[in-house]
């Protein structure tokens, strides 16, 4: 029965790394630039998965989102729009969530999601990071950190194991850094 539960968690995770490699193909050809954020975006900081994701959340430009959803629609994948600043996609079972944000002329960067919030000038990192073959460029670890610290202001649901893992793991991360 383990064998089982660890080859399904081995398929899931190579699927969704594959469709984030479909993705990244898909931004390249168009100019855009993403960011993955949440499970994904911490394993891709250390260089390893850490753990079984549900899906794959990213981060774009605002500007960007009409020519990415119509390129993601075009290439098969099913458009779920969630708001006018987020659109959720899902193809061969696994769902992708795209949260676009908007750059000021004087650099400051707003998130009109789950809350609504100014985020850090440094938030989206032009660092590529690594793992199992894929490159993808990473929110930064403070902006994720300051993410899970405030999801229980903005969903008004408390911390989920995840979630205080994470915490935990990010902190080690920025500790290392800055240490």
């Amino acid at each position: 029965m383990q064998n089982k539960s660890m080859d399904q968690t081995f398929e899931n995770t190579q699927s969704q790394l594959n469709m984030l490699r479909e993705i990244n193909d898909i931004c390249t050809s168009l100019g855009a630039t993403i960011w993955l954020r949440g499970g994904w975006a911490i394993d891709f900081l250390l260089g390893r998965v850490t753990r079984s994701h549900s899906d794959l959340d990213l981060v774009s430009m605002i500007q960007h989102r009409n020519e990415l959803e119509n390129a993601l629609v075009n290439a098969g994948f099913q458009q779920i729009p969630v708001t006018e600043f987020q659109t959720d996609f899902l193809k061969d079972g696994v769902d992708i969530s795209f949260v676009f944000v908007e750059r000021s002329n004087e650099g400051r960067i707003f998130a009109y999601s789950i809350p609504d919030w100014e985020w850090r000038t440094d938030s989206l990192q032009s660092q590529k990071y690594q793992l199992q073959g894929v490159s993808a460029n990473v929110l930064n670890p403070q902006m994720l950190l300051e993410e899970k610290l405030v999801y229980e202001e903005g969903t008004g649901r408390k911390p989920r194991p995840k979630d205080i893992e994470s915490i935990k793991i990010l902190q080690g991360i920025i500790n290392h850094v800055n240490g």
